[in-house]
């Protein structure tokens, strides 16, 4: 359940039109914002893939958090379009784009994310879009690609499902989830990747962040569902776990998007320690509460948290 709320101020940031020949970006002709009318900016075509301004986006700015799509570079060995990242914040972050893919006629595509680690601050970081993994093949061009959304954690706090084992010794990540009838679920999984056992016990600490990295406030945090006919398991009581090297824990987040009166309330982003005092990570849920003001978190678990779907 990765959803893409209507709140997310990146959709249609950094627009580029991809042709045969080369990369064409949004103002070359025929294409929006052409030479002559507001917003256009220079095209870039030709094999010789030779780098353009960086610039992103009909306005030429960097799109949404100082990301957005540029020209061809040479850094690009396929000579296609280049995700550009600028971290303007002042530790490393760790970046997760959302891209869209749509053709000439306007038939959508798969949507695709990106992964750009460790930008350190007031850097910038240029990654070819990887189009295969959007579904796209020669016969789609001439393509138009947007940012659809960006997602930034800090470096120290990424989620870390494959590679090294953190230092911590334990590996925190949140699943894509899943949705019916306005309920939402979303696992939250911890394993074990170091050599010695690992004991937790109880509810895993939560603090909703918004967009911004803000904390959001006024959210009550249950520990259960306060709807025990809704889900199996979730509210088992909390007791001692032993994870052996290898072995993992799950946990679940649940909640309704229902909306009444006020202003709904989304956070997009959670940090989560899997017991107090542990390393935080952060993780992106994208948590759509409408104006329920109520979040289920259920006791770590040796049960997978599809059985309380």
């Amino acid at each position: 359940m990765r959803t893409l709320p209507l709140t997310v101020p990146a959709v249609l940031a950094g627009v580029l039109v991809l042709t045969a020949c080369g990369t064409q970006m949004a103002g070359a002709p025929g294409a929006p914002g052409a030479p002559g009318a507001p917003g256009g900016v220079p095209r870039a075509t030709g094999p010789s893939c030779r780098p353009v301004p960086a610039t992103a986006g009909a306005t030429g700015d960097e799109g949404t958090d100082g990301v957005g799509i540029v020209g061809s570079d040479v850094a690009s060995p396929s000579c296609g379009p280049v995700l550009q990242v600028t971290n303007h914040g002042s530790e490393p972050f760790t970046y997760t784009v959302t891209l869209t893919f749509a053709t000439a006629s306007g038939a959508a595509m798969d949507n695709t994310e990106q992964t750009v680690p460790a930008v350190g601050p007031g850097r910038t970081v240029r990654r070819p879009v990887d189009l295969a993994a959007g579904g796209v093949r020669s016969g789609d061009l001439p393509l138009y690609i947007k940012v659809l959304q960006v997602r930034s954690v800090p470096t120290a706090e990424a989620p870390a499902p494959a590679g090294p084992c953190p230092a911590s010794g334990v590996r925190v990540t949140a699943d894509q989830g899943d949705a019916a009838m306005g309920l939402r679920v979303v696992g939250l999984h911890l394993e074990n990747c170091s050599d010695a056992p690992y004991r937790v016990e109880g509810y895993p600490q939560l603090q909703l962040l918004d967009a911004a990295h803000r904390p959001v406030t006024g959210i009550k945090i249950l520990h259960g569902s306060e709807t025990r006919s809704v889900t199996t398991g979730f509210d088992d009581p909390p007791r001692p776990l032993v994870l052996q090297p290898g072995e993992s824990a799950s946990a679940g987040l649940i909640w309704r998007n229902t909306v009444t009166f006020g202003d709904p309330v989304n956070a997009p982003y959670v940090r989560v320690r899997a017991e107090p005092g542990a390393s935080p990570v952060t993780v992106t849920p994208e948590l759509d509460l409408g104006t329920t003001g109520k979040l289920g978190v259920s006791a770590w678990q040796t049960s997978e948290v599809d059985a309380w779907r």
